[in-house]
C-alpha cells in the first residue's frame, strides 16, 4: 500500500471483548504520527486569525456582493485589519454584557461577514462558540439553546422570528440577542417582555463605548466551539472541538496541499455558501484565514449560486454531492441541446483526455488544446479560475467524479471525515484516476485502523481485502459530547474513536466507504442486509436519483421510495405512451414496473443476492427533503423520520405482495 505506513501490527479478538483489528496506517507523505507539529505562538483558533492580521493586514478577507436598487453588483471587500477592529469591539461588548472566557454564545443565520466576525470575537475571549444551524428548525434551536446555556445570541435578522418561538424556555440562560442587521419594533416588544435586551449590529458595535477587556490566555486544549451534530436518530449531540483540533486539521491540510503541489496563497479565494455551522466549511475558511486569503459570501439562494460564482470568480470551491450532482446534470442537458456536432466534439474531446488520464497523465496536461477549445467553457461556469474542487460530507458517485475531473480544468478531491474528527480525516490525491470511487489516503496527523464486525461479515485482518469500521486516532479527535459522557464511552475507546462507517482498504493504500454499521437489519428468513450497501448500488440506476430502501425481521423482502429523475422518466413516458403531469407519471403502475425492472437490472449486474433486491417500488416526485425532516442538513437519510412519513404507502406494497 504505497501511500500508507504502518505503525502498529493488528490484533487478533479477545474472547468475549474487543474484535479483531488490522494493522494501525498513517499516511506516507507529510506528518510523522498523530500529533501536529509546534508552531511557535500558534497556540488556539485566535492565534490562527491575530497572525495572520499581523502578516496581512491589507489582505482582502472578508466579501460580499453590494445591493444597489435591489440588483446584486461587485464584492466590496473588508480588509483583515479592518475584521480585526470590529472583532475587538464585538468583543468588547459580549464582556460587557457579562460574558467571558467559558461562557457560551451562539450564532444563528446563513453564512456572512458578521457570522466570522462574531466567531473571531468568541476566539478573542475564550468563549465556546455554538452554531445553530439555519435549517434546524425551531424545535432544534430551543433543545441546543438550552442544552448548551447559551447566554448571548447572533441571529441574522430574518432568522430573529424563529428565535423568538423558542421563549420562554430558551430564556433559562439566554440573556442578549445581537441582529446581524436592524431590529423591528415587535421583535424588541416581544423580547423586552421576556427581560432581555436586543441590539442591532450599529447599536452593538457601540455598546462597550471606549472599555477595554484584555484578552484572557487561551490554551491548546480549550473548547473553542460545540458543534450539534443533526442525529439521524435522537437529539443532537453536542460535539466538543478543542483549539488543537481544529489547529492540527489547519496543518493537516496545509501539509497535504503543499505534498499535492496546489499550496494555498494570499490570493486564493473562496466561495462561502456551505453552512459556517458545519466543521466542512469551518475547517476550510480556518485554513483561508492562516494563508490571509478572502472568502466571499454567496447571498443565500441557491439559485443564484453560480452568477455569485461568476462574479466572485473563487480559485477554490467546496460542495457536497448534491451540488455537483446538480452541476453534472445541468452540464449533461447542455451537451444534449447543443446539437449533433457539438455533442459530437464534445464526446471525443472527453474520450481522448479520459483515456490519457487513466494511463496516468496530469490533467493540464492530458489534452491541452482541448482544454482550450471545448472544456475552457465548463471552466468558465464555475467562475473561470477554480483550480481545487472538495466534495465532503457524503459520498460522490464514481461517474459524477470521474466526469467532472475531466470536464472541468481542475481537480475533484473527494474528501472523508465527521465533526467528531474535526472534518477531513481522508482526502483523495489530484491526479490520480484509480482513487475515484475512494475517499483516498488518510490526511497527515491522522492513525488509522479497521475493526472487525463480525456479525456483518466484515474481518479486518483478511489477507485479500481487509474491511472493518474505520477508527480513527490523533490529535484531530473531539473533547467528547457535551454532557453525554455514556455516548462518549460508547464510541471512544482507548484513544480510538469508532466512526459507525464500515470501509474497505484498496491495494494503494486509500479508503473506500463500503457500508454503514448501524443501518442492518434481518429479514424473517434470518438473512442480514446493509441497506446503505444497497442504496449506494440501486442509487447508480438510470432514471434515479434518489432511493429509501426499507425491511424489517416480520417481512422476507425488501421494498423502496425512489425519487425518480424527472427528464429521464418524462422521455420514458413519451415513447411508452404514458401522458400527464410528472406527479401523475409517477403513480401510473406501467412507470413503476419500469423503474423497479431498472432496479432489478442493476442488482443482477451487481450480483446481488435474491434477497437483496427491490420487490415494490413507490415513486416519489417530491425529491427526499429537510422541510418534511427525512433528511439532514447533510442530506444522510433519517430512517426513523422516513419510515414515519412512508408508513402506509410501505404497508399498501407489502399488502399487494401477498
Amino acid at each position: 500500500m504505497k501511500h500508507l505506513v504502518q505503525v502498529e501490527e493488528g490484533k487478533e479478538a479477545v474472547e468475549g471483548g474487543a474484535p479483531s483489528a488490522g494493522p494501525t496506517y498513517r499516511c506516507a507523505a507529510g506528518g510523522k504520527g498523530a500529533a501536529s507539529p509546534a508552531v511557535p505562538g500558534l497556540d488556539c483558533c485566535w492565534d490562527i486569525f491575530r497572525l495572520s492580521v499581523e502578516r496581512c493586514p491589507d489582505n482582502r478577507m472578508l466579501g460580499r456582493r453590494e445591493i444597489v436598487d435591489g440588483k446584486a453588483g461587485k464584492y466590496t471587500w473588508l480588509t483583515y485589519k479592518e475584521v480585526y477592529d470590529t472583532v475587538i469591539k464585538v468583543g468588547a461588548a459580549i464582556r460587557s454584557c457579562g460574558v467571558g472566557k467559558g461562557g457560551r454564545c451562539g450564532i444563528y443565520g446563513a453564512n456572512s461577514p458578521e457570522w466570522v466576525i462574531s466567531m473571531q470575537a468568541c476566539n478573542a475571549h475564550g468563549i465556546y462558540c455554538v452554531p445553530l444551524y439555519d435549517t434546524l428548525g425551531a424545535g432544534a434551536v430551543e433543545f441546543v439553546l438550552c442544552h448548551a446555556e447559551v447566554q448571548i445570541a447572533f441571529v441574522e435578522e430574518k432568522k430573529i422570528g424563529e428565535m423568538l418561538k423558542t421563549f420562554p424556555n430558551a430564556t433559562k440562560f439566554l440573556k442578549t440577542i445581537v441582529s446581524f442587521g436592524k431590529v423591528n419594533p415587535e421583535h424588541k416588544e416581544k423580547v423586552e417582555q421576556n427581560g432581555l435586551s436586543i441590539y442591532s449590529w450599529e447599536e452593538f458595535l457601540q455598546l462597550a463605548g471606549e472599555e477595554k477587556f484584555e484578552l484572557p490566555p487561551k490554551d491548546k486544549d480549550d473548547i473553542c466551539t460545540i458543534m450539534y451534530t443533526s442525529g439521524t436518530t435522537g437529539d443532537p449531540k453536542g460535539v466538543l472541538i478543542s483549539n488543537k483540533s481544529i489547529i492540527t486539521i489547519v496543518s493537516a491540510v496545509d501539509e497535504f496541499l503543499i505534498n499535492s503541489d496546489e499550496e494555498l496563497r494570499e490570493d486564493d479565494v473562496y466561495i462561502s455558501y456551505l453552512p459556517l455551522a458545519h466543521i466542512f466549511d469551518r475547517v476550510i475558511e480556518e485554513v483561508f484565514i492562516h494563508h490571509a486569503a478572502s472568502i466571499g459570501f454567496w447571498r443565500g439562494d441557491v439559485k443564484l449560486l453560480v452568477e455569485d460564482i461568476g462574479e466572485l470568480k473563487p480559485t477554490v470551491f467546496c460542495a457536497v454531492p448534491r451540488v455537483l450532482d446538480r452541476i453534472y446534470g445541468g452540464l449533461q442537458d447542455k451537451i444534449t441541446a447543443g446539437g449533433f456536432l457539438k455533442k459530437t466534439l464534445f464526446n471525443v474531446a472527453y474520450k481522448y483526455k479520459q483515456g490519457n488520464m487513466l494511463k496516468g497523465s496530469k490533467h493540464e496536461e492530458a489534452a491541452a488544446v482541448f482544454d482550450k477549445v471545448v472544456f475552457s467553457k465548463v471552466k468558465r461556469g464555475l467562475g473561470g479560475r477554480v483550480r481545487l474542487i472538495l466534495s465532503g460530507a457524503a459520498p460522490l458517485s464514481r461517474h459524477v467524479e470521474e466526469y467532472l475531473r475531466v470536464v472541468t480544468c481542475s481537480h475533484v478531491l473527494q474528501g472523508y471525515g465527521l465533526t467528531e474528527t474535526c472534518a477531513g480525516s481522508f482526502v483523495s490525491l489530484p491526479n490520480n484516476m484509480s482513487m475515484l470511487g475512494t475517499v483516498g489516503p488518510p490526511v497527515p496527523y491522522v492513525e488509522v485502523r479497521l475493526e472487525s464486525v463480525p456479525e456483518m461479515g466484515y474481518d479486518a485482518l483478511s489477507s485479500e481485502t481487509p474491511r472493518g469500521e474505520i477508527c480513527i486516532r490523533g490529535d484531530t479527535l473531539f473533547s467528547g459530547y457535551y454532557k453525554r459522557e455514556d455516548l462518549t464511552k460508547e464510541v471512544l475507546v482507548d484513544g480510538w474513536f469508532h466512526t459507525g462507517d464500515i470501509g474497505e482498504w484498496q491495494p494503494d493504500g486509500s479508503m473506500k466507504i463500503i457500508d454503514r454499521k448501524k443501518n442492518i437489519f434481518k429479514l424473517s428468513q434470518g438473512e442480514y442486509v446493509a441497506v446503505e450497501n444497497l442504496e449506494n448500488i440501486f442509487g447508480q440506476t438510470h432514471g434515479v436519483d434518489s432511493v429509501w430502501v426499507y425491511g424489517n425481521s416480520f417481512e422476507s423482502s425488501l421494498v423502496a421510495v425512489v425519487n425518480p429523475n424527472k427528464q429521464a422518466l418524462e422521455r420514458w413516458a413519451e415513447s411508452n405512451g404514458v401522458t400527464g403531469e410528472f406527479a401523475t407519471i409517477c403513480e401510473d403502475p406501467k412507470a413503476k414496473e419500469f423503474i423497479l425492472g431498472e432496479l432489478t437490472k442493476m442488482g443482477k449486474e451487481k450480483k446481488l443476492k435474491g434477497f437483496e433486491l427491490i420487490r415494490a417500488v413507490h415513486l416519489d416526485p417530491v425529491p427526499f427533503d429537510m422541510d418534511r425532516d427525512l433528511i439532514t442538513p447533510t442530506y444522510k437519510k433519517k430512517r426513523p423520520q422516513l419510515l414515519k412519513y412512508y408508513q402506509s404507502i410501505i404497508d399498501g406494497m407489502y399488502k399487494s405482495m401477498k
